[in-house]
């Protein structure tokens, strides 16, 4: 009888080792990789919009800009990390590179603060213009940090929870299911906290300790986060490196282009195991599943490769509508410095440093969790009478309307906020603090926490949904593509506008001095562009058609709000 090559794998280690690999004794190690990993690269991004501005002398659009194509690597470089990590590195060797790469990047941020010549000498207030721009050197080391920490991102957040999935996820542990469940609420209960204590610990040391140490407390912990993960090799199980999705795509559009000239049957092809059978759908691809020749049997595809590759152009138009939302999502430096101006004191002593206001965003999602599994299902089930499911389309067009809402309060706010400082005098001095609370700041920011936790959480679930289980990486993988090309786009449009609004010698509405710019204007702009998409969005949905959400069993039906109502008992 033949052995599976997994098993095989298990019963070699086993007994060359005289114990099996992996289990729950890896998970301390793996768990605080990604927590000192989070809270070294997301200690970084708050203030990091005011580093560039008072250590660079750059504006706020370029500011603005060179963290967006930031961000835009760090959650696109990822999607290239998991499919090195699934045909050729495999996840641990991809997870260390990552750290190694991280490490450096991080190391080289800390020496812009420590080396004289690695920035721009400091201004003279009283002489005007005395700002000296950076150097292409002293901007090559800025970037090369920049690049490192993206490329690091890349191999670290892809593989970092399935890594640890393959340690538990074994054949022969009868409790696999349970004990996975409980490491995935550790794993995301761990990452929030690591990103709660980047947001506020790091922030405020870097506040008050300045940036040579506020920098140098992220490299130790992703230090320690590389050493903690590395010493645990020999207890790591490492599951064999296959091919990935990525390629079975590339092998179907590429066959289906061969074969373009050939008829399709006028009966459906099944594969070899004929198990299934392909859609009419896309029926091009489906060419991809024929044999000119006896011989090129093997090189054909399967039915079920044809289909996955179906499934992911299906749910493109309904993953491009989420884009617009994580542009709106990626104006998180504008609120930084709206709070630097503004009345930041919780008591007559203390404040809360400027870059940790997104903490309200994570707390928002957290809430928003608890409060829809434990308190609002429940509630409208009880009203109801029966169990109760509010569809995932609802949630994400849900989300968008937030997301809206969230853009027109920012600009109410900031014009609101722009008014009084003209009004103190303020006007040619941007770093004036006003006399209005940075409290004003939490409704948009709570908003945000909705759109994201409704859009984004009822995103991942679509996918998961729509897609067959072997594409559980593709699901994933699809937030950060999204996120990436938004950040692209949030560049374009910033640029954009500081181009077109600065014509004529006019002051930019993104002007680096915040009281005679326009950023309300510009957070408006972003609503429009925001609603546009959203009907985009309802168009995308009708077109779609019902999700496998909706396919409701025989007895039950959804109701005129897309709830989704079980059968009562009596």
């Amino acid at each position: 009888m033949d052995v599976p090559l997994t098993e095989e794998s298990e019963m070699k280690e086993k007994k060359s080792t005289g114990r099996q690999k992996g289990g729950i004794i890896t998970m301390p190690f793996i768990l605080a990789n990604e927590s000192f990993e989070k809270v070294a690269s997301f200690g970084l991004l708050p203030n990091m919009i005011i580093y560039l501005m008072s250590d660079y002398h750059t504006s706020v659009a370029l500011g603005t800009n060179i963290l967006l194509i930031w961000s835009a690597a760090t959650n696109l470089l990822p999607i290239a990390g998991a499919f090195l990590s699934d045909s050729l590195l495999g996840r641990f060797l991809t997870i260390f590179l990552g750290s190694i790469f991280s490490l450096v990047g991080m190391i080289l941020l800390w020496l812009t603060t420590v080396i004289p010549g690695a920035k721009p000498p400091v201004c003279n207030v009283r002489v005007p213009g005395s700002c000296a721009s950076p150097t292409p050197l002293q901007y090559g080391l800025l970037l090369l940090a920049f690049t490192f920490m993206s490329v690091g991102a890349g191999g670290v957040r892809p593989c970092s929870l399935a890594f640890g999935a393959d340690q538990i996820d074994r054949k022969d542990n009868p409790k696999r299911e349970r004990v996975l469940e409980s490491f995935f609420g550790w794993y995301y209960a761990t990452a929030i906290v690591a990103v709660l204590i980047a947001f506020t610990g790091i922030v405020y040391i870097q506040d008050h300790q300045g940036w040579r140490v506020g920098f140098g407390i992220p490299v130790v912990l992703m230090f320690l986060s590389t050493l903690v993960f590395v010493v645990a090799y020999p207890l790591y199980y490492n599951v064999k490196v296959e091919k990935s999705m990525f390629t079975s795509f590339c092998k179907v559009i590429s066959m289906a282009w061969k074969n373009r000239h050939l008829t399709l049957p006028c009966l459906s092809v099944s594969d070899t195991n004929g198990k299934t059978m392909p859609t009419d759908t896309l029926r091009f691809l489906n060419k991809a599943c024929i044999s000119r020749k006896p011989e090129e049997m093997s090189k054909v595809c399967t039915i079920e490769q044809v289909e996955e590759l179906k499934a992911l152009i299906k749910v493109m138009p309904l993953w491009s509508s989420s884009i617009m939302l994580a542009v709106t999502m990626n104006q998180s430096s504008f609120p930084v410095l709206q709070a630097n101006t503004m009345d930041r004191h919780i008591t007559s002593s203390f404040e809360i440093p400027a870059g940790s206001f997104s903490f309200f965003v994570i707390i928002t999602i957290m809430i928003w969790v608890i409060l829809y599994d434990r308190v609002i299902l429940p509630l409208l089930s009880k009203i109801k009478g029966q169990p109760v499911y509010i569809s995932v389309k609802l949630r994400m067009g849900a989300g968008l309307v937030f997301g809206i809402m969230a853009m027109v309060l920012s600009g109410i706010v900031e014009h609101i906020r722009k008014t009084k400082a003209i009004e103190e005098g303020f006007l040619n001095d941007s770093k004036a603090v006003v006399n209005m609370s940075a409290k004003w700041l939490i409704p948009q920011l709570v908003l945000i926490g909705l759109a994201e936790a409704l859009n984004i959480i009822g995103q991942t679930e679509f996918y998961y949904s729509e897609f067959p289980k072997s594409m559980s990486s593709i699901a994933s993988s699809l937030y950060m593509l999204g996120s990436g090309v938004a950040s692209l786009l949030a560049s374009l449009i910033l640029s954009t506008v500081d181009a077109l609004t600065k014509r004529g010698g006019k002051v930019s509405w993104i002007s680096t001095d915040i009281n005679k710019g326009h950023y309300e204007r510009y957070y408006w702009l972003l609503a429009i562009l925001s609603s546009v998409n959203f009907f985009y969005y309802v168009a995308c949905s009708r077109a779609y058609g019902p999700c496998a959400d909706k396919v409701v069993p025989k007895g039950e039906k959804i109701d005129n709000s897309g709830e989704h109502v079980a059968p009562s008992s009596s």
